[in-house]
């Protein structure tokens, strides 16, 4: 995947933590570390604003949309 390079500003006190994972050899440096902070942070912001999608969704009617049309089908299912 390509990359752009950016600038940021962070905290001393937050760069300092970065700084021990990248020693710890968990990040091969702070670019790889932010840059996965940034992913785990948007892919949770996006499943949160799914799940709240998804709350305002009326459960019976979507059952009933999901429904719709299949008595015909049900039968011409086979038995088993």
């Amino acid at each position: 995947m390509a990359t752009t390079k950016i600038a940021i500003s962070i905290d001393q006190a937050t760069l300092t933590r970065l700084d021990r994972w990248v020693k710890r050899g968990i990040f091969p440096n702070r670019s790889r570390a932010i840059q996965e902070a940034v992913q785990i942070r948007l892919d949770r912001l996006e499943a949160n604003r799914l799940a709240r999608e998804c709350e305002k969704l009326d459960p019976e009617r979507e059952q009933k949309v999901a429904e719709e049309g299949m008595a015909w089908e049900v039968e011409k299912w086979p038995e088993y």
